[in-house]
């Protein structure tokens, strides 16, 4: 027998709705939920374990899949199963997991597992929207510690109409695509990508996704309270000593905001706060401290964090000695790597990123093949972040989560200003070497100018800023600051960046951290961070004004044909071996793809020799020749017949015709070659196809003087004979 089922449904305004249902799928889990809008289904789980882990921190797994099953798809590959996770997919376990962890206990570090499936795929919606959702709701019939729920929605801009979780096909026509992730009453998440709107208009975008999030939660609540809310558990959690918290302050705090205010580089302030601790930790007994090491080092951190964040909101000073209004020395150098298509050094403070362009033909654009999106990408962005750049000596195993979503976010800053008539395809690999705040903003700095070096048509460049917020609940006091150090992003109550050219806003992330945000908080720091980029983006215009006006001499040169769709073989060959012999005598690559609405057929010529590269078009220009009625060509003969020569236009050479005997001359002519022979050059007109040998016909005849006709009245008559 089938077992209860609850549901509430969620209507989107414009004829969808959104369902949340439970009782029926995963009861073993401590919560499950499906999501269903359209076709489109989620299923979702949640698990925490009843023990207590001895770490520092919440050991949170948020677990994106979507199955290949759900759109009637094999996985690719040999191995027909779902292996590791797609950058897709891991872009949406960030964007839920971002919103989620904030809101468990701090001392609750039970092992914690979200996992979030696509099992029913609809080409109308884009399921990453309703992740979030899928998520708390999930959380909500669990027992597990969680402030309050939350959801996530979509938010596009379709002629000036804003749009919650639009189709595909709407994102195509918007001019924005956030995420928004927030609980009833407080913004907590921001991602997303826009053209250049200002920041009056983001607010405003937030604003509306934020009431639609008001919605699912109210829904959430629902499905709860119907379903049958459970006691949330008990679990052993962090032990407090007022006592031993003040004593550890009132040691601590000063010596901390003496070293803060100070204005020293990160390794000098490292090893100074370091002394602090040791010296605390020293004023402790050996009994002391087995029994309440654990907490000394709590309490130092939380003094050494009050001690920098009231420097900073009374005195309006930083860690470096900036004002928060700052942003640290930068230099920037172009054409750093002689070898490759396009690079740039951005060094901002102790931030450095050195980015590559590699430029490549059509065959060489990111594949993206998931069951709710299949498609390339011609500009793409790679994002490295090595230890060392941390000063760091740890293992590599692999891209982390981390380099997909920072990597994501300045490839989104960026795509939108690389033209759409930019004949190549365009990598960029930004390797980090050093790092202390905002690494992914120098990376947008960095390959603006390594693009523009490449010679990369940028419609505008731009640049990106770190930001922060640091704000004092009781006085109602907050700075922001501009260009963000490391410590800062750690200790302060929102980070987020922005990306953008001069006249507008390209790209943001935001993670906030505080309660009830002010949204006249966020268009102040908005509006800094616009005077922070600016800056920003004249040290790069002062390193490169504009975009090489031709790729540098090492580079590959693109050329692309359009040719009509029936000369595509001709130009392959049996067995692809006209091109292959083509690419090969003139040392290009050539790539044809087929226009899938015009279906002509498009020829990608990539080389770094101009007159390879001509070599390829003068071939196509053969290949395609169609001589033109009435027109006139030079030819060269080929080959002598008894009934004539065949010919070769000169313009398109292995292009052949028969010039027929009757047509080499005026006076009749019985040997061919009493007028033409091997290897002779001439002119001759095109008449188009013969209608009675329906074959094409040429003549030289045609372009020699007409000699004169005998008149027969003043030929002598025959005398008769006698």
């Amino acid at each position: 027998m089938i077992p209860q089922v609850f549901k509430e449904v969620i209507d989107l305004g414009d004829g969808r709705e959104i369902s949340i249902e439970t009782g029926k799928l995963a009861k073993q889990a401590h919560g499950s939920v499906v999501v269903q809008s359209g076709k489109c289904m989620l299923l979702c789980t949640v698990v925490s374990n009843y023990e207590q882990k001895d770490l520092p921190f919440l050991p949170l797994t948020v677990d994106y899949r979507e199955k290949f099953a759900a759109a009637g798809r094999y996985p690719g590959g040999f191995f027909k199963r779902e292996a590791r996770p797609s950058d897709g997919e891991v872009l949406t376990m960030r964007l839920v997991d971002r919103v989620l962890r904030p809101l468990f206990p701090k001392d609750y570090t039970a092992e914690t597992q979200v996992m979030i499936q696509l099992m029913s795929h609809d080409d109308d919606v884009m399921p990453e929207a309703m992740a979030g959702l899928a998520a708390s709701a999930a959380i909500q019939l669990s027992d597990l510690p969680f402030e309050c729920a939350i959801s996530e929605a979509r938010v596009g801009r379709v002629n000036g109409e804003f749009i919650i979780n639009p189709t595909r096909a709407q994102l195509a026509e918007s001019d924005i695509d956030m995420m928004i992730g927030a609980s009833a009453d407080s913004v907590m998440m921001v991602e997303g990508e826009m053209e250049e709107i200002s920041e009056e208009e983001m607010i405003e975008a937030i604003k509306f996704a934020h009431e639609a999030i008001k919605l699912q939660i109210e829904a959430q609540h629902r499905l709860a309270d119907a379903f049958g809310r459970k006691e949330v558990r008990e679990y052993e959690g962090a032990v407090e000593n007022e006592d031993l918290a003040k004593k550890v302050h009132d040691m601590a705090y000063d010596k901390v905001y003496a070293v803060a205010k100070a204005g020293s580089s990160k390794q000098e302030r490292t090893i100074a706060f370091a002394t602090i601790k040791v010296e605390v930790k020293a004023s402790f007994s050996e009994e002391e401290l087995e029994e309440y090491g654990g907490l000394v080092s709590d309490y130092y951190r939380k003094a050494e964090k009050a001690a920098v964040r009231d420097l900073t909101v009374n005195e309006g000073l930083r860690l470096d000695g900036r004002k928060t209004n700052e942003v640290r020395d930068i230099w920037c150098e172009i054409d750093y790597l002689p070898s490759v298509h396009g690079s740039a050094i951005f060094t901002r403070g102790e931030t450095q990123a050195l980015a590559t362009v590699t430029l490549g033909t059509s065959r060489d654009a990111n594949k993206i093949d998931m069951p709710s999106y299949e498609g390339e990408e011609n500009f793409y962005l790679h994002y490295n972040f090595p230890p060392f750049c941390t000063g760091e000596a740890r293992p590599i195993r692999g891209t982390s989560r981390r380099e997909v979503g920072h990597g994501n976010l300045a490839q989104r800053g960026l795509k939108g200003m690389v033209p759409d008539d930019c004949p190549y395809t365009v990598r960029v690999v930004s390797e980090v070497l050093e790092s202390n705040g905002s690494s992914s903003m120098a990376t947008v700095c960095a390959a603006t100018m390594a693009m523009m070096d490449a010679g990369i048509k940028m419609i505008k460049p731009v640049s990106g800023i770190a930001m922060g917020l640091i704000s004092d609940a009781d006085s109602g006091k907050y700075a922001v600051l501009s260009d963000i150090l490391g410590d800062e992003d750690h200790l302060g109550d929102m980070d987020f960046k922005v990306t953008g050219t001069a006249d507008g806003i390209t790209a943001c992330q935001m993670d906030i951290k505080v309660k009830g945000l002010r949204y006249e908080v966020l268009v102040t720091a908005l509006k800094q961070a616009r005077d922070g980029r600016l800056h920003i983006l004249e040290k790069l215009t002062d390193t490169i004004a504009a975009p090489r006006e031709d790729v540098k001499p090492h580079s590959p040169k693109m050329v692309t044909r359009r040719v009509p769709n029936e000369f595509i073989g001709a130009m392959i060959g049996p067995g692809g071996k006209v091109i292959q012999e083509l690419q090969k005598e003139t040392g290009t690559t050539i790539v044809i793809n087929e226009d899938p609405v015009t279906e002509e057929g498009i020829i990608e010529i990539l080389g770094t020799d101009q007159e390879g590269i001509d070599k390829v078009l003068a071939k196509i220009d053969s290949v395609t020749f169609k001589p033109v009625k009435g027109s006139v060509y030079e030819v060269k003969v080929i080959k002598v017949l008894d009934f004539g020569v065949v010919v070769e236009y000169i313009d398109a050479p292995g292009n052949e015709v028969l010039l027929h005997i009757s047509e080499l001359a005026w006076e009749r002519t019985t040997n061919v070659t009493d007028v033409l022979n091997m290897g002779d050059v001439l002119d001759v007109k095109y008449f188009g196809v013969d209608p009675k040998t329906r074959k094409e016909k040429v003549s030289r005849k045609a372009l020699l003087p007409r000699p004169p006709r005998e008149d027969k009245k003043d030929s002598p008559s025959p005398k008769k004979e006698d």
